[in-house]
C-alpha cells in the first residue's frame, strides 16, 4: 500500500497538453485498464487501475485543478461549464510514442471539492477479441463452440463489474463472419468497432433505448443481435421473443454466477417456460491475476490447503490425480515490479441448458439448486477452473480462493 503523504507534491505543470499525452502514454505502456483524477482536499490525486489494483501516478498541487479537468472535458467534446452533473463523453487518443490509437472512456461527476474524473481505456488490439484468447478451457471453449452453431436462442454472459464482459461479448460475435450473416448491435457505448457489424449507439436521452432499438432491428431482417446489457423486463422480454422467432440474440446481464442468471430473469417477470425455450447458454466469467513467468517457482502447498483443494475437485477428478497436481508461487522480481503477477485472465463456468435443466427452470427452483444439477451434469465452476489454472502455473492458488 502506497502512502500518500510521503509522494511528493507536484507544484508546476508547465504544459497540461503534454502532461495529458505523457499521462495516456503511460496508461499504454503499462497496460492501465482505468485512469482515476479525483480532488481531495489538500490536492488532486491521480490514480491508475492495473491488474485490478490502484496505484498512484501523481501528486498534484490544486492550482492545476481546473486546467486539467478542462482540457479532458474539451477532449472528450463535453460542456466545459458544466460541473453541478456527470456528464459521459469519449476521447480518441493516438499516441505517436506507443504508435497506438486507443479510445478513452471519460465519465465525470461533482463531488463536494470539485469534480472526479474517471477514463476506461480501451485498447483496439483484435488479437485479444477471440474465443482462443479469453482464457476459457478447453472443454468449456468445445461447448461454447457447440452452442454457436445454434441458429436462435439466447446466450448470456453474466458479469460483475469489471470482468471483460465486452471482450467476451465480441470473442463470441467475432466467431461469426459479418458477410455471411446480418449481424446487428445494440451497444452503450460503442467499444469495439467490427467491419460489416452494424453497431448502434443507443441514446436514452431522444427515447432510443435498448427495447426501442430492439423493436426496430427485428424489422431488420437480422441472423445475430447482440444486445448490450439487459436491463429490464421489457429488454429481457423482447430478446426473448426475438430468439424464439429465429434470431440468435447475444447479451450480457447482472448476476454473481451462471445459475443465478435464471434466478435474475424469473425476479424480472419472465415466465420460466420463456426462459426454459429460449436460453441457450450462460458463461459467468471473473478475473484472475497471471502470475509472473520471470519469478514464479513450485510451492508445496499446506495440508490445510490441499483439504480445500480436495474438497473443490472431488466431484470430478480422482484424489489420487489430485495429490499429483504441483502449485507455483512467485518470489518477486524486476519483471513484475516485486508484485508477483503480471496482467490477468478469466476463470470461466458455463452452462449449458439441455434438457436436463427444463423441469428444474418450470420448477423456479432456487439458484443454488440449479447449481448443484449443473455440476452434476459436469459444469466445471468458476472456482475449479481458477484451480485448475493454478494447477497448470498460469496464477495462484491464492488468488483462486479470492473468489469464493
Amino acid at each position: 500500500m502506497q502512502n500518500i503523504e510521503k509522494i511528493p507534491l507536484r507544484k508546476e505543470i508547465p504544459d497540461v497538453v503534454m502532461f495529458i499525452n505523457e499521462l495516456f502514454d503511460e496508461a499504454i505502456s503499462n497496460n492501465v485498464s482505468d485512469i482515476h483524477i479525483e480532488t481531495a482536499k489538500d490536492f488532486l490525486l491521480i490514480r491508475c487501475r492495473k491488474d485490478g489494483d490502484f496505484e498512484v501516478y501523481d501528486k498534484i498541487a490544486l492550482e492545476h485543478v481546473s486546467t486539467i479537468v478542462t482540457r479532458l472535458k474539451v477532449l472528450a467534446k463535453v460542456k466545459i461549464d458544466e460541473n453541478k452533473k456527470p456528464q459521459d463523453g469519449k476521447i480518441v487518443y493516438k499516441s505517436e510514442k506507443q504508435d497506438e490509437t486507443i479510445d478513452v472512456r471519460v465519465s465525470t461527476l461533482p463531488t463536494i471539492f470539485w469534480e472526479k474524473v474517471v477514463m476506461r481505456i480501451l485498447r483496439q488490439d483484435e488479437s485479444l477479441i477471440n474465443l482462443e484468447s479469453i482464457g476459457l478451457h478447453d472443454i468449456n471453449l468445445e461447448k461454447v463452440k457447440n452452442v454457436l452453431k445454434s441458429k436462435y436462442g439466447i446466450i448470456l454472459v453474466a458479469w460483475p463489474t469489471g470482468s471483460w464482459k465486452s471482450t467476451t461479448l465480441f470473442s463470441i460475435l467475432k466467431n461469426f463472419n459479418p458477410l455471411e450473416y446480418n449481424i446487428s448491435t445494440l451497444e452503450d457505448p460503442v467499444e469495439y468497432n467490427i467491419d460489416y457489424v452494424n453497431q448502434s449507439q443507443i441514446k436514452p436521452e431522444i427515447w432510443y433505448t435498448f427495447a426501442s432499438g430492439l423493436r426496430s432491428l427485428v424489422r431488420q431482417d437480422p441472423d445475430i443481435i447482440m444486445v448490450w446489457e439487459i436491463r429490464d423486463k421489457e429488454t429481457a422480454l423482447l430478446s426473448i421473443e426475438a430468439a424464439l422467432t429465429g434470431h440468435l440474440v447475444l447479451s450480457t446481464i447482472h448476476t454473481n454466477s451462471a445459475s443465478a442468471t435464471i434466478q435474475r430473469l424469473i425476479n424480472m417477470g419472465i415466465e420460466p417456460f420463456l426462459i426454459a425455450s429460449a436460453l441457450k447458454m450462460v458463461i459467468s466469467q471473473r478475473l484472475v491475476k497471471k502470475i509472473c513467468p520471470a519469478c514464479k517457482a513450485p510451492h508445496p502447498i499446506d495440508e490445510f490447503t490441499k483439504a480445500k483443494v480436495k474438497k473443490e475437485l472431488s466431484d470430478i477428478m480422482e484424489a489420487s490425480d489430485i495429490d499429483e497436481l504441483e502449485f507455483f508461487k512467485w518470489s518477486g522480481c524486476s519483471e513484475c515490479k516485486h508484485t508477483g503477477y503480471v496482467g490477468r485472465m478469466g476463470v470461466h463456468e458455463v452452462l449449458v441448458l439441455w434438457d436436463y435443466l427444463e423441469k428444474s427452470i418450470l420448477d423456479m427452483v432456487s439458484a443454488s439448486e440449479i447449481h448443484k444439477v449443473a455440476t452434476k451434469e459436469w459444469m466445471i465452476t468458476i472456482l475449479q477452473d481458477a484451480i485448475f489454472k493454478a494447477a497448470l502455473w498460469e496464477t495462484t492458488l491464492e488468488e483462486a480462493f479470492k473468489l469464493i
